[in-house]
């Protein structure tokens, strides 16, 4: 019964509190249950493109035109089991604009737009324009004067005149062609082979192209044309005919034939951006077309070289021939077949800066625009060119380098007129021309100008070391008390030594002529090489003395054969194999490029070495015939004094010529100042080593002084007997005219 009471008493609660609560969608307001209009007090509820509909105690959730339920099929939806997103009509209908349109899809719709030629009409789609009849109607000369207009389904054709074409494009006014410029004129044609037929090809297509049966309507092959242009152009520059790329005449035309045939063919091309490239050669080529000149800027690129240009400066300001093109072609192996004809270069430095010589340190490159104005351009291009990368000998000193923008002009000459370096280093330069031709970097190498001191310093040392030479020479052939093997190589060695420097100050700066600056060079050449093969003859000599004890001597013919015969077989073959190498533009001496400078320092260097080994073995002979038990000890101590003397001579003359090597060097002023004070010494240390310390030379010297003492005052006795009765005055006055003259 109490069990019963309870339930009830449960139930009755829970009448009461299920009377006093609102269902979910409801609110109790004033007693009453009422509907939550849940779109209004929630904001966004549906998410972005869909719409909201409230309902009694609920809502649902539509998607705006366009979009779809993302969470499933259902149409109504809440927020929590689904969600709006747009409908891509142009995938899933690939025809829904027609064919003579493209869909873009856009969020919750598409638009159709039309192609070229056509034009929306509103319920039909995409219908044709009739440029013709609209241009006819605008008085607008959309073919050129000497083409005619013919609509076409979307585009329309311009039906030239003979002697115009429209490059076989529809929407391509006539231009003008000039075929003759294809027109061999006996000049480059003769000079470089190969070059004939690439005019007479283009000949050919430029006639076809603008034949009147053609009417214009021809389909151009401007790819295939330009794949044979340079497949002709590989064969001219091709290694297997290196010589005849060397005339001036030849490269000219071969630049400007190559240029005109870029300029024919980058209309014809199908594409805007067109690159090729061959074992020779490589281009870029870009052809903006349409109504209107094109605007812009327009950035072109090789491995080599790159070019910035706009399509303003490309199009120029004439009458606007319905397209643009520039073109950027690279050469690659054409710097070493232009690597001259730099005079007009040379013509414009002042004439108080150092004398430079030139080099091509670039790649080739010609520029080509659709512009018939190139002379002077509204506004300047940028072309950069990447240095080469085999650096020539001799720059490791960049601060007497620079880098020069040229191109090659009309006669055939490199040139710097209107272009400018804008920026350079190590690797590339980035020149700035208000004209356009063909372009390179020029590595201008300055010469040192050598200071007056220096030159000073150079005469007058050499002066005083002929002098002493002189001496050594008079002195050697005369003094009869010293003659023998080793005066006799004494002799000679200042002989050889006396025209080397000889030479040496009147010619080593005389480069022109050229064949006169080679024959300085080979006797430089030859009589340095015979200084120190005489001075090698005297360390065999001494050898023999120490080592020999009869029989020292070595028969002059021996010695004659040996001391000249040996330089002037080097100096001949050396000739024979390289005679290019006598003679650079800077000096009349060996060439520091090819290798030729060994032919003077490998046998110095041999006998140096060789000259070493007798000086050691003969003052260890010496040493011990010192410690033996009877020594001649005054011959062994000339044959020693002879020994000091050669050892010293020969460090002197390898000394000098330590830093001879580098002589010829860029920037090598202390080095020259070294050289020319070691040269000035070689003639002053043989005389004193080998006149002046030496007894018996110092006794000639002395009895020959004394003879012309005692023969002067035999004449003054002689000129005071004949006069007994003369006065005071007349006796003072001869004995004074006596001591003048002697």
């Amino acid at each position: 019964m109490g069990f019963k009471r309870e339930l009830i008493f449960l139930a009755l609660m829970y009448a009461l509190v299920k009377c006093d609560t609102c269902r979910v969608g409801l609110a109790k307001k004033r007693g009453t249950c009422v509907d939550i209009d849940e779109c209004n007090d929630t904001r966004n509820l549906c998410g972005n493109d869909s719409r909201c509909f409230n309902t009694n105690g609920s809502y649902y959730c539509q998607c705006n035109p366009g979009y779809i339920n993302s969470k499933g099929n259902n149409t109504n939806f809440t927020a929590v089991d689904g969600q709006c997103q747009d409908i891509n009509e142009c995938n899933n209908n690939k025809n829904i604009c027609g064919p003579k349109a493209s869909c873009s899809n856009l969020y919750g719709s598409y638009v159709c737009n039309c192609q070229l030629g056509y034009t929306n009409v509103s319920g039909k789609g995409c219908e044709d324009i009739d440029e013709c009849w609209e241009a006819e109607k605008e008085e607008d000369d959309i073919c050129g004067e000497k083409g005619t207009c013919k609509n076409l389904n979307g585009s329309y054709w311009c039906k030239c005149q003979k002697g115009y074409t429209n490059y076989g494009k529809e929407r391509m006014p006539c231009s003008e062609l000039n075929c003759n410029s294809f027109t061999p004129d006996g000049g480059p044609p003769q000079t470089l082979k190969g070059l004939g037929a690439i005019l007479f090809m283009m000949r050919n297509s430029c006639l076809a192209l603008s034949s009147s049966s053609a009417g214009g309507e021809g389909n151009a092959e401007g790819d295939a044309l330009l794949e044979q242009l340079f497949t002709a152009t590989e064969e001219i520059l091709s290694p297997r005919h290196p010589g005849h790329l060397n005339s001036t005449e030849g490269m000219s035309g071969l630049l400007s034939t190559v240029e005109k045939s870029i300029l024919f063919i980058g209309p014809q091309l199908k594409g805007n951006r067109t690159k090729i490239e061959t074992t020779t050669a490589d281009a870029e080529i870009a052809v903006q077309r349409g109504k209107t000149p094109p605007t812009g800027q327009v950035h072109l690129e090789s491995e080599n070289a790159s070019l910035d240009i706009d399509w303003t400066t490309a199009a120029g300001t004439e009458t606007y021939p319905g397209f643009a093109m520039a073109a950027l072609l690279s050469y690659k192996n054409l710097e070493t077949s232009m690597n001259h004809s730099f005079n007009d270069i040379k013509k414009d430095e002042d004439e108080d800066s150092v004398e430079s010589s030139f080099q091509v340190f670039s790649k080739v490159v010609s520029v080509v625009v659709s512009n018939p104005s190139t002379d002077k351009l509204s506004h300047h291009v940028n072309i950069t060119l990447r240095h080469l990368q085999v650096v020539p000998h001799n720059i490791e000193d960049s601060s007497n380098v620079s880098y020069i923008c040229a191109y090659w002009d009309e006669s055939g000459a490199w040139s710097t007129h209107g272009c400018l370096q804008q920026y350079s280093n190590e690797t590339y330069t980035i020149c700035t021309c208000n004209h356009l031709s063909s372009f390179a970097v020029l590595m201008a190498r300055h010469k040192m100008k050598h200071t007056f001191g220096l030159m000073v310093v150079t005469k007058i040392g050499l002066i005083i070391s002929l002098l002493c030479l002189i001496l050594c020479i008079l002195t050697f052939k005369f003094c009869r008390s010293i003659q023998g093997t080793r005066t006799t190589i004494h002799l000679h060695l200042c002989i050889c030594l006396f025209m080397a420097d000889l030479v040496f100050l009147a010619g080593i700066s005389q480069t022109k002529p050229e064949g006169g600056c080679k024959f300085v060079a080979a006797l430089l050449h030859f009589f340095f090489l015979g200084v120190f093969t005489w001075m090698l003859l005297e360390g065999v000599q001494l050898y023999r003395m120490v080592v020999l004890v009869f029989n020292a001597s070595i028969r002059p013919l021996y010695l004659y054969v040996t001391g000249y015969g040996a330089p002037l077989v080097i100096v001949a073959i050396s000739g024979i194999i390289r005679p290019q190498g006598y003679g650079t533009d800077e000096h009349c001496w060996l060439s520091l490029n090819n290798g030729l400078i060994w032919s003077f320092f490998g046998p110095v260097c041999i006998i140096i070495i060789l000259n070493v080994f007798f000086f050691i073995i003969t003052v260890w002979k010496l040493a011990q015939k010192f410690t033996s038990l009877n020594p001649d000890l005054s011959k062994l101590h000339k044959i020693k004094a002879f020994t000091v003397t050669a050892i010293a001579q020969m460090c002197i003359l390898g000394l000098m010529w330590v830093f001879g090597a580098f002589l010829f060097e860029e920037d090598t002023t202390v080095v020259a100042y070294i050289f020319t004070i070691l040269n000035s010494l070689q003639g002053a240390l043989v005389f004193i080593m080998h006149c002046l310390l030496s007894k018996q030379v110092r006794d000639e010297y002395a009895h020959f002084l004394s003879c012309i003492c005692a023969q002067e005052k035999k004449r003054y006795s002689d000129f005071s007997s004949t006069n007994p009765s003369s006065s005071q005055s007349q006796s003072q006055s001869g004995q004074h005219t006596g001591e003048s003259h002697i």
